[in-house]
């Protein structure tokens, strides 16, 4: 049952999904967590899924099916869970690791908090990072992978498994032992996967797939000496190792891994085509090369034509030993286009454009056809015409877009002034008091607000009667903030969906799915927009909800916007100009609305941009071009505005260090940033200690408490924190906030955690007065030794 065609080229995927066309995954997740489904049904529902994936990709002519690729929240954790290296912390025995358990180390308990979630690599998924220290072990946890894997061969499958490399796994895990290195763990996690690969190969798995992304960063030289020995280990198990690299190009460790004794190499083609010809002159011709010719990043039809063209000169040289896929794991795209029924969401003419996971099978199983001799012309001439349609349809290019791009003058992205004359400005204005209190944005989306979106979207209820839904919740969101004494309220966002797709649903050039959601982490899914044109704002977006509530207190109300670099990073953008060039046309209308808000009397301002780090490129080399544009399009967004207006802007990406005079560059006067499960580690960066030689010039916002977690923060937990910022912010540059948006918590817990966050601040207002020093007794401020990366959707 697992014998594989020999004879032509092969097709497979890195990576399918888990979440479910209709989120199938997320809703029994969530089920589950709140009691409502035991295990058996939720094992049912995960099996239903893992089995139903497995089938699409047989039935699409895919040479193997890719086991391995399911988890219950993220695959780093399900890797930790079966190699044993669980944080020691939690006190639980990986062997014996039970679901709620695992659940426990992704989501946090009453003891301990969760384990540090950040993005994988420069996406939008976050994983969830080991904890490693010189008493780890790897001496193996649970065997759920396994079973998945006796489960599809039983199903009649080939199968290929697939797991997080050890080098990356190592890469991607932390320690907080001084002076100690995560390589010196790497005889101890050889050994672990060695056991791994002879039970697979017990059960009779001819390849397994050892994700190793790392190769395409800067790496230190003692990481890539490690591959060698590592790989010529491995390679002596029966189990042949198909070595996966992506995301970008891995061109300088060509020599090495052409020599490494494996049996194949995956390559992403789309991302980094350039390195295919210097693989090319090289490569063995007895070894397997899979290339990712399919995006597994983005949504837009593959040109077919384009892509056999240049697979035939590796089918010429490689023959049965070329392989393709997709240049990534296909976690990254939504699941089934066949979904998206509504013409009035997804128009005939933008659905032919596109193809989701399900589709991009279909894509592979039309160049294994072609390259193997079947007549698959009409398929390729259906492709083309939909490629045709694309480049010259109308819709996509704006001559007034292009006309004001052309005429921004030089200093169009600069203030009027610097920022100490802002600073001066700003402060005669608000006169707020020392440490300001203010929140990230959003507030609870509680079932009623859901309830009155998606009565709307279906016609239930007219515009008149949203719109007094909505002016309720933000009355309610108002009068809590002022029932708190926050210094600085928001409206609380009741009528945004999501921070993207809220303004992309208002901006010309974008378009929208039903069902193109995408696993962010956990449970939680993001549904991207399709950037598939030249993007105006037609109308303001926010002005009138931020008038509102303003109208509603004597306090300055801070506007709330998502910034252009977000916007991009989380939208599925067009392929057909530079990014940089998109990224320029949001700033536009970005910068349209900041100036709209302004004249309506709101005089604080908030631009977020959570994603920011996330779309700095791999390569070092690479990053002063991002950070340019990048940087440039974030001040033409905010550089309308007079003196007196405050510009905010909040990132919650926890690795700055690198960056921090590009962050400065940006030129915001405040910046909010997520750092209390760092226990405020990361601030240290910004007030040049640790080693670095920066110093953040404008004001900041540390957050004081975790919002991943319903967990309530003790008074005392954030006094500690806010003392620990002292030591490094001057008081008169510091301002006390929540990590991140309040929008996935409930009302008991928000209400219960900035009461405490108010006090504290309270209590470190009276020491700044009094001028003593801030003590807080550490026996009653908990654990804050972890951190995690943004889930601001």
């Amino acid at each position: 049952m697992n014998a594989v065609n020999e004879v032509s080229v092969k097709a497979h995927v890195l990576g399918f999904p888990r979440i479910g066309a209709q989120r199938e995954l997320k809703f029994a997740l969530e089920k589950f967590w709140r009691g409502e489904i035991g295990e058996g049904e939720l094992a049912q529902v995960g099996q239903t899924l893992r089995r139903r994936h497995w089938q699409w990709q047989a039935e699409a002519g895919l040479d193997f099916v890719t086991v391995g690729d399911f988890a219950w929240y993220d695959q780093i954790l399900n890797a930790a869970a079966l190699l044993g290296a669980l944080p020691a912390r939690f006190g639980f025995d990986a062997k014996r690791l039970s679901l709620p358990q695992y659940f426990e180390l992704a989501r946090g308990n009453t003891e301990q908090f969760a384990m540090e979630m950040t993005k994988y690599f420069d996406t939008n998924y976050h994983y969830l990072v080991p904890e490693i220290s010189s008493q780890t072990t790897f001496d193996g946890g649970v065997e759920w992978f396994f079973h998945e894997i006796e489960d599809a061969i039983t199903q009649g499958h080939a199968v290929k498994a697939v797991l997080p490399g050890p080098l990356t796994f190592l890469w991607l895990s932390k320690s907080k032992q001084d002076g100690y290195s995560r390589l010196d763990l790497l005889p101890s996690i050889v050994a672990a996967y060695t056991r791994v690969l002879d039970k697979l190969s017990a059960l009779g798995v001819g390849y397994v797939q050892l994700d190793e992304p790392i190769l395409a960063l800067t790496l230190p030289a003692e990481w890539v000496n490690a591959f060698e020995p590592t790989y010529r280990t491995l390679a002596d198990q029966g189990v042949k190792i198909l070595l996966a690299t992506y995301f970008d190009s891995v061109a300088e460790h060509a020599q090495l891994l052409a020599d490494l004794p494996i049996a194949a190499l995956h390559l992403d083609g789309v991302r980094a085509p350039e390195q295919l010809d210097i693989f090319a002159a090289i490569w063995p011709a007895n070894k397997t090369l899979s290339l990712g010719v399919i995006d597994g990043r983005n949504i837009w039809a593959a040109d077919l034509t384009k892509v056999l063209g240049s697979l035939k000169p590796w089918h010429a040289k490689l023959g049965a030993q070329l392989w393709i896929a997709p240049s990534c794991s296909l976690l990254h795209t939504p699941v089934d286009l066949e979904q998206e029924t509504k013409e009035e969401q997804l128009d005939v003419e933008l659905k032919s454009w596109l193809a989701f996971a399900k589709q991009k099978l279909a894509e592979l199983n039309i160049l294994k056809q072609a390259l193997n001799g079947k007549d698959v012309q009409a398929e390729l001439d259906k492709n083309q015409d939909a490629h045709h349609a694309r480049r010259t349809s109308k819709r996509i290019h704006n001559s007034a877009v292009a006309a004001r791009l052309a005429a921004l003058a030089p200093t169009a992205d600069q203030r009027w002034a610097d920022f100490a004359t802002r600073q001066a400005a700003q402060r005669a204005r608000f006169n707020l008091p020392i440490l300001p209190t203010t929140t990230i944005g959003s507030f609870p989306q509680t079932k009623e607000i859901r309830a009155a979106r998606a009565a709307f979207k279906k016609g239930e209820i007219t515009a008149e009667q949203y719109e007094t839904a909505m002016k309720a919740e933000i009355a309610l969101v108002v009068q809590k903030q002022e029932d708190l004494g926050i210094d600085v309220p928001v409206h609380g966002e009741a009528e945004r969906n999501d921070m993207v797709e809220y303004f992309g649903e208002q901006l010309a050039g974008f378009a929208f799915t039903q069902f193109g959601w995408v696993q962010s982490y956990g449970s939680r899914c993001v549904k991207p927009p399709v950037l598939f044109g030249d993007v105006s704002r037609p109308n303001p977006m926010t002005v009138a909800w931020s008038s509102y509530a303003q109208s509603l207190t004597q306090k300055p109300m801070k506007g709330m916007l998502t910034g252009p670099v977000t916007i991009l990073q989380w939208s599925f953008v067009r392929d057909d100009q530079p990014r940089s060039l998109t990224c320029e046309q949001i700033a536009l209308a970005i910068r349209d609305e900041v100036v709209d808000l302004e004249e309506a009397g709101i005089g604080i301002i908030q631009i977020d941009e959570p994603a920011f780090r996330e779309g700095l490129p791999l390569k070092q080399r690479d990053w002063a071009q991002y950070l340019a544009w990048a940087g440039r399009a974030f001040r033409l967004s905010a550089s309308g505005v007079a003196n007196g207006t405050q510009i905010h802007t909040h990132m919650c990406y926890s690795e700055f260090n690198d960056i921090l005079p590009a962050i400065a560059a940006m030129d915001a006067d405040v910046i909010t940033i997520e750092t209390s499960r760092s226990d405020m580690d990361l601030l240290e960066a910004f007030a040049g200690k640790n080693g670095s030689a920066f110093i953040y010039p404008n004001e900041i916002g540390p957050g004081v408490y975790d919002i991943h977690s319903p967990r309530v923060p003790q008074v005392n937990e954030m006094l500690r924190l806010i003392a620990k910022a002292l030591e490094v912010v001057p008081a008169e540059r510091l301002w006390i906030n929540p990590d991140c948006g309040l929008k996935t918590r409930g009302w008991p817990e928000t209400e219960a955690a900035l009461a405490n966050m108010l006090k504290a601040t309270k209590e470190a207002r009276a020491a700044i007065d009094e001028g003593r020093q801030l003590v807080v007794d550490a026996a009653k401020t908990g654990n804050t030794s972890q951190h995690s990366g943004c889930a601001c959707h």
